[in-house]
């Protein structure tokens, strides 16, 4: 899959196209000035996993850090990242720099996304509960902001969906690839990026251009050449003219695309739970073991043949539909 590991002979014709190279068009009439840029995966690689139990709490998971050790290595034995590029927080550690409490894992989040530079491939994996609080900045269609939590949670809060935006896709410059897996419940948007793409490769977001006109896109400009001034006076007179609903998508858009290649497979819709099951003798996250399972069939996968084989994989034994998302527009050659 590509922006998990580098490109392998690329002339193969059954391997998918690698991505196109250069600053790319957000299109829908985005401004020229305002572009993203996908990464050739050949820079550093890093690594963040994120695997709670919550052990002797009510409510308590059991594979969740089954699938922590599961991914750590698949991305070491797979695709090359190395033990020493990886944070591992679990609560089954005795060093406490180690276990995934909300101030662990926020730092762990910044290290992540430290010093990345084009052409870096950045890996974040969170299995764990998930849940959903009332959104209070407006940036949500349906109302409710996704959240996850630490295993300190009832002493310190969630983590919401916001707050991991602003900082493991916000700080990102263009060409940075982040890839991220959330196999916990109502986990659809959990990094808010706002192009959210069907089983068939259908964008399901609106036109933007069409209904919010060139002054949405002025204000995606002014926030990519880091004019917040402009963005807000421009934005703030679109918002006025919008229903709620509409001002949520459009400013979900507005602050939540970003020049990097921003990728996430999540367990479920923002509706739904994802389950701990049981799976090859050992307690796993569904997603977790279907994404694993499904690249060893095949690793050169497009991103659209990775979520519906990874659907195949957890249909007819899970209500659940695991989504994909990002921070842009994907390329036709992507989805195929």
């Amino acid at each position: 899959m590509y922006g998990v590991g580098t490109w392998s002979n690329p002339s193969n014709p059954n391997l998918p196209p690698p991505p196109p190279q250069g600053a790319q068009s957000f299109g829908q009439g985005a401004p020229a000035n305002y572009q993203f840029q996908y990464s050739t995966c050949t820079g550093r690689r890093k690594a963040l996993l994120i695997g709670i139990n919550y052990i002797g709490q009510p409510n308590a998971l059991k594979g969740c850090i089954n699938d922590v050790a599961r991914m750590s290595n698949f991305l070491h034995e797979r695709y090359g990242y190395r033990r020493e590029d990886m944070v591992i927080l679990t609560d089954d550690q005795q060093n406490p720099m180690s276990i995934p409490t909300k101030a662990n894992i926020l730092r762990a989040m910044q290290w992540l996304v430290k010093d990345a530079k084009p052409n870096d491939s950045l890996f974040c994996h969170y299995s764990g509960h998930g849940g959903r609080t009332p959104d209070l900045d407006g940036d949500e269609d349906d109302g409710y902001d996704d959240v996850i939590y630490p295993v300190d949670y009832r002493t310190t809060g969630h983590i919401v969906d916001d707050d991991m935006h602003a900082i493991m896709v916000r700080p990102l410059q263009p060409g940075v690839r982040l890839t991220a897996i959330f196999d916990s419940c109502h986990s659809g948007t959990a990094l808010d990026l706002p192009y959210v793409y069907s089983t068939q490769g259908i964008l399901k977001e609106p036109n933007l251009a069409k209904e919010a006109a060139q002054d949405l896109f002025s204000a995606i400009s002014s926030y990519g050449n880091g004019d917040f001034s402009g963005m807000a006076s421009t934005a703030m007179g679109f918002l006025k003219k919008a229903t709620r609903g509409d001002a949520a998508r459009q400013r979900t858009v507005m602050t939540k695309t970003s020049p990097a290649d921003v990728v996430m497979f999540s367990g479920s819709k923002d509706t739904q739970t994802s389950a701990d099951t049981f799976q090859d003798g050992e307690a796993r996250g569904a997603l977790s073991w279907a994404f694993i399972k499904t690249l060893q069939q095949a690793p050169h996968q497009s991103y659209l043949q990775l979520l519906n084989n990874i659907r195949s994989e957890l249909e007819g034994k899970y209500t659940q539909k695991p989504q994909l998302s990002c921070s842009h527009p994907l390329g036709k050659s992507l989805l195929k």
